[in-house]
């Protein structure tokens, strides 16, 4: 059991406090007397995700239509909302691309969480200041739609039982001020700029824009909408000295918003390196959650080695990676936070399955390798992505990985174990389903790479 989730149980049935780290014991002492609410029965137990990729941050490798009028180089949101009739094409994406049915879809098949990247010209329709000073301030009126359609998704998420985290739980800021990576995702197609002063103090800010507006969905819209996982304050940031003190200067001004409301933290694949950074402050950044982003096929080494080895090195406790899991997962547990796996795929690098007539096996066999490593050592992981524009790719989206039958038709729990919240005859199984829920564990992609054989 996650030892953050047994001091809760402890904290709530009056037994006293665990033996816990410092960050729990931190964590405890805020315990509200109404633990737990329906905020709490979404955020502590084990995240099964997708992300909905190139929904509202565009990528072209995943979704190409919207680029079709885009300036060039055409491979950034910014390329996008400055071409002809950018309000239209977006808006027309942003209601198209993912619909009721897709959360439907992704709840059926036992998911309970999505991940939705956004940028911060996402908010301009709540609060235009995000754009003052930056390459998106003269575009406010082709993003003013997208804030209400946000706020739409995850109300509709929210029917189905589904967490959101943005951002990549809700809440993550896949592109900031300046970009924080050299990708095309981070929202310009120019060069990395995130790590100048402005640019970062421009980002806390927006951050806390994003905060304040998710605690009033959780709080005081109507209806409220208790399934905000938290908010991640950057994607796959390219790492820098300054990265550790601007985490902890944004941590505390998201914190100073909202104090009750995860945070995630990008861990620059240095998974050691973050997960001392969250002991080492967790007196006073209590439930910080670690992102890792785990892909199998875009180095060297990636190609070189055949898809059997590469799931037998994710089975195998000896290995690097388990042995990295296992390290850092029991380390963030004693310091109250946890491990998640951001973004996974069952991408594999054509080298990998040279001499391999029918993938089926292979590429099964190495989802189920990721999959029950994440089950055993991570608080919760989101597949990317969970569909592409042109059909066929079982690497990449989810869709077509269930349909060609590499992925599970189900994760999660079984029908027998879900509760229908507005049902007041099942209190007996909603006992059991929130004992369950709190015995669980807490809850560089590329085009990169193309999955081609």
């Amino acid at each position: 059991m996650h030892k953050f989730v047994d001091s809760l149980k402890n904290k709530l049935h009056g037994r006293g406090e665990a033996q816990e780290g410092p960050g729990v014991q931190a964590v405890l002492q805020d315990i509200p007397s109404g633990f737990p609410s329906p905020s709490d029965f979404f955020r502590y137990r084990k995240q099964r995700g997708v992300n909905l990729g190139s929904w509202f941050v565009l990528e072209r490798w995943i979704a190409e239509s919207p680029f079709h009028s885009a300036t060039p180089p055409g491979q950034s949101d910014h390329d996008v909302a400055r071409g002809p009739q950018a309000k239209e094409v977006l808006e027309h994406h942003w209601d198209t691309w993912i619909t009721e049915q897709d959360f439907a879809w992704i709840a059926q098949r036992g998911f309970n969480a999505v991940r939705l990247p956004i940028g911060y010209y996402h908010l301009c329709g709540v609060d235009p200041s995000v754009l003052k000073g930056t390459d998106f301030e003269n575009l406010g009126d082709v993003y003013q739609g997208a804030w209400s359609r946000i706020t739409n998704a995850i109300q509709t998420a929210n029917g189905y039982g589904l967490g959101v985290l943005i951002g990549e739980s809700f809440g993550h800021l896949h592109a900031a001020p300046g970009k924080q990576n050299r990708d095309a995702h981070a929202g310009t197609s120019g060069e990395l700029r995130f790590y100048n002063k402005a640019n970062k103090q421009h980002t806390i800010y927006v951050l806390t824009v994003l905060a304040g507006h998710l605690s009033s969905l959780c709080r005081s819209s109507d209806p409220a909408l208790p399934n905000i996982l938290g908010i991640e304050l950057l994607n796959e940031p390219q790492h820098d000295p300054s990265l550790d003190r601007w985490y902890l200067d944004a941590i505390r001004a998201v914190r100073s918003v909202d104090p009750s409301i995860p945070v995630y933290i990008g861990d620059s694949w240095m998974t050691d390196q973050y997960a001392n950074f969250i002991e080492s402050h967790a007196n006073t950044i209590p439930f910080t959650v670690l992102d890792h982003h785990l892909y199998r096929c875009f180095t060297q080494d990636d190609t070189s080695t055949s898809a059997s080895q590469h799931a037998h090195n994710l089975r195998d406790p000896n290995a690097g990676t388990p042995q990295i899991f296992a390290r850092v997962s029991q380390k963030l547990q004693g310091a109250g936070g946890a491990l998640v796996v951001g973004e996974w795929s069952g991408a594999l690098n054509p080298g990998s399955l040279r001499g391999i007539g029918d993938d089926t096996g292979v590429r099964r066999e190495y989802l189920a390798a990721q999959l029950a490593l994440y089950e055993q050592y991570c608080a919760g992981y989101f597949f990317w992505t969970y569909k592409k524009e042109q059909p066929g790719d079982k690497g990449w989206s989810l869709r077509d990985a269930v349909a060609a039958g590499v992925f599970p038709s189900r994760v999660g729990l079984s029908k027998r174990d879900v509760v229908l919240r507005d049902d007041p005859q099942q209190g007996a199984r909603r006992d059991y389903t929130r004992d369950q829920a709190l015995g669980a564990s807490i809850g560089t992609r590329n085009p990169r790479c193309t999955d081609v054989l």
